[in-house]
Parts: structure tokens; C-alpha cells; sequence
């Protein structure tokens, strides 16, 4: 009897969490109810089976338990199969999964075939950040290929490709959208899986490398968003974070004047593509900035002091540090390239020794040093920082 009461008391306490819990979806901002839909049909069919098994073993824990003194020397009879019973359960069941599959097959083929009048936007993921690419003015995204992928040419595109000269690039964690527009997601990934995921547009789709997956939604309310990524794709996932902003189509519009065109970025190849306080195309530090950025160093490392999972590159430079084994070591420009090159000969006190050795050329690696010591005393030269 103790199990059945446990049962009853499992069913009654799950179904009152799912209509009490605090934790319900967060606010629609996208045209894709059809997902609440689709969800709240698999939550009533599954919860319907749910309740309805664990009472019919209730009912069977009660109704066939042992009682002393009664039906002495009865035994259960041996059945092997009961095949009218295997019939209704195969029915029923098959009923229950085309239930469940029927409204997500729908809603998948709507999901991927975006309208005539979407506009494209590329996503590129890497551990751990992003990066956008619009279409220019003549609405095509030039060809892109990983053999092209460089500091100076983060996303990769053909410089022989004249669709791509007018791309407009976004080497940040930031992208604006148009409020009430159709928005056709391209997606691609440098290096491992990676998962495009804002919850409030109940839109997401895997990054496989080597493929470009899609998908569309339309934003319907403004706002600021946060982008997550949705697979594990590495020790600094948690960090792989970003924004999207939904606003009216002349914000939008003027926004996506200010943001440098690949042949913007080509003419000034220290940029690769970033906008608002760059440093100057011809630095030595500009180049190590890019690099922190391409290779995937700002996902743990900050910049402004904030805890990550590596040590925070601002004041580190020409200072002592512990190890930790307990020895102090100075952070000089030796010290870094060592770091850098073999991050698991050393590794700081606090810090788990995950950090993945890194291939630079000499010239990179002087170029990398060089941004770090630049952020480590006086007023570091302004650096637009990946949000995670």
C-alpha cells in the first residue's frame, strides 16, 4: 500500500508543479505560436499517458495485493501473451506517437521554407562567439569557404567574388533586426556543433560544420533578446552568448548603415570587420585584437576585469602572478608567449589547466602579446568586447 499511496502522491504533486510552477515559457515576441501549440499538444498527451499508467499500477498494487488469510494457496495464472490486449496497447500507442509527431512535422516544414520577402542574415558560430553578415544592396551573400579564413577574413568569404564586396559584416556579439519582417537564418560553424537559440522567439536550429542549416521567424515585439547557444560545444559554452535587438525599420535601416562592408574590411585589413573603436588598421595590437577574436581567446579571457574561465587580460601584463604550484612568475612579454604557446606548463592558481594549445605563426603571436599588454596599465585603447 505504501507504493501506491507513493504513486498517487507522484501524479497529484507533478500535475499541480505543471500548473503552479513559477517556471513557465518566457513571453512570445515571434510569429511562431505554432510551437506553443505544438508543445502544450505534447505536454497534454504525455501527461494524459502519465497519470493514466501510474494509476492503473496503482489500481493493480491495490486491487491484486496479498491479504493474509485469504485465497490460500492461489497462484497467479501463467500467461504468456494476451494477444487482444498487445492489440489495443499497439493501437493505442501508435495513435499517441502520430499525436505527438503529426503537429511537429507541419510546423518543421512551415519552420524551414521562409517567404519570398525574408531578408537573409548569416550566423557564423565559433567557440565561443558570434558573428552576423547581411546581404548588400544587391540582396546576394557572396561565397564563403573555410580555406579563406584568416584574422583579417574572420567569416571566411571569397575575396573573388564580387556578390560579397558589399556583405555588411558584424564582428560582435550584438545584431539589430527589423521589427514586423520575415528573417531568413543561414547558419554555419567554424568549428564544432553549435545551436543559434533565443527563447523568445521559439526559433533555434543546429550549426553542424561543413553545412549551412536555416530556418525563419518574424520578431513582432522590440527589444532586446539574448542569443545562447544550445549545444555543448566546449569548455567555454555557458559563456557563448550575444544579443539581438528588434526595432522599427528606420532604426534598423540606419543601424545597418554604420556597419563596415567586407570591402570596407579588405581595404583595412586590421579591422576585420569590427566597428565602433577599432584600432587603427596599421597596429600591431589591432592585428593582436582580431586575433583574440578569431581564435576564440575573449570567450575566456575578459578584457575589463570581470571573473571568466581563464585569468582577465586587463592589468595582467607586468605583474607577478601565482601558479599553482605555488611559485610567483611576472607576466612579462617572455612569460606570455610561453603562456600562450604551452598553456599547460604553468597554469595560474584558481584555474583549471583547459586551456588548448593555439596555432600562431611568430608574427601572430607577437601581435597577440602585443593586445595584452596594451590593456595592462594607463587607459587601454578601446576594445569592443564579446558579451557571453
Amino acid at each position: 500500500m505504501a507504493m501506491a499511496v507513493a504513486l498517487v502522491v507522484v501524479v497529484l504533486g507533478s500535475v499541480l508543479f505543471h500548473f503552479l510552477s513559477p517556471w513557465q515559457a518566457t513571453p512570445l515576441a515571434s510569429n511562431w505560436q505554432q510551437m506553443d501549440d505544438t508543445l502544450t499538444i505534447t505536454l497534454i498527451i504525455t501527461g494524459i499517458f502519465f497519470v493514466l499508467i501510474n494509476l492503473f499500477v496503482v489500481y493493480t498494487l491495490v486491487r491484486y495485493r496479498h491479504r493474509a488469510g485469504k485465497h490460500v494457496g492461489h497462484r497467479a495464472a501463467y500467461e504468456p501473451d494476451n494477444r487482444k490486449l498487445e492489440r489495443w496497447l499497439i493501437g493505442i500507442t501508435t495513435v499517441g506517437i502520430m499525436a505527438l509527431l503529426a503537429p511537429g512535422l507541419f510546423v518543421y516544414a512551415e519552420y524551414i521554407n521562409a517567404p519570398r520577402d525574408a531578408i537573409e542574415l548569416e550566423v557564423l558560430g565559433q567557440q565561443w562567439q558570434w558573428r552576423f553578415r547581411f546581404p548588400g544592396a544587391d540582396g546576394k551573400l557572396g561565397a564563403s569557404d573555410a580555406r579563406f579564413f584568416s584574422a583579417d577574413n574572420p567569416f571566411g568569404l571569397d575575396p573573388d567574388d564580387p556578390a560579397g564586396h558589399d556583405n555588411v559584416l558584424v564582428n560582435g556579439n550584438e545584431v539589430h533586426l527589423p521589427l514586423n519582417k520575415p528573417v531568413r537564418i543561414l547558419l554555419r560553424s567554424h568549428d564544432v556543433l553549435h545551436d543559434f537559440y533565443v527563447p523568445q522567439f521559439r526559433a533555434r536550429m543546429n550549426m553542424v560544420p561543413g553545412m549551412v542549416t536555416s530556418f525563419w521567424f518574424t520578431p513582432t515585439k522590440p527589444g532586446r533578446y539574448e542569443i545562447m547557444c544550445a549545444q555543448l560545444c566546449g569548455v567555454g559554452h555557458s559563456n557563448m552568448r550575444g544579443i539581438v535587438v528588434v526595432e522599427d525599420q528606420a532604426t534598423f535601416s540606419a543601424w545597418l548603415k554604420e556597419q563596415p562592408t567586407f570591402a570596407m574590411a579588405k581595404a583595412k585589413p586590421g579591422t576585420g570587420g569590427t566597428t565602433a573603436g577599432a584600432l587603427p588598421a596599421d597596429t600591431t595590437q589591432a592585428k593582436g585584437k582580431m586575433l583574440a577574436q578569431t581564435k576564440g581567446c575573449i570567450a575566456c579571457h575578459s578584457i575589463d576585469g570581470s571573473p571568466g574561465v581563464g585569468p582577465t587580460w586587463k592589468g595582467m601584463s607586468g605583474k607577478p602572478g601565482t601558479m599553482a604550484d605555488g611559485s610567483s612568475v611576472m607576466a612579462d612579454n617572455a612569460y606570455l608567449k610561453k603562456a600562450i604557446r604551452d598553456p599547460q606548463a604553468q597554469v595560474v592558481k584558481g584555474y583549471q589547466p583547459i586551456m588548448p594549445k593555439v596555432e600562431l605563426t611568430d608574427d601572430e603571436l607577437a601581435a597577440l602579446v602585443a593586445y595584452i599588454e596594451s590593456l595592462s596599465g594607463g587607459t587601454p585603447p578601446p576594445v569592443q568586447k564579446t558579451q557571453r
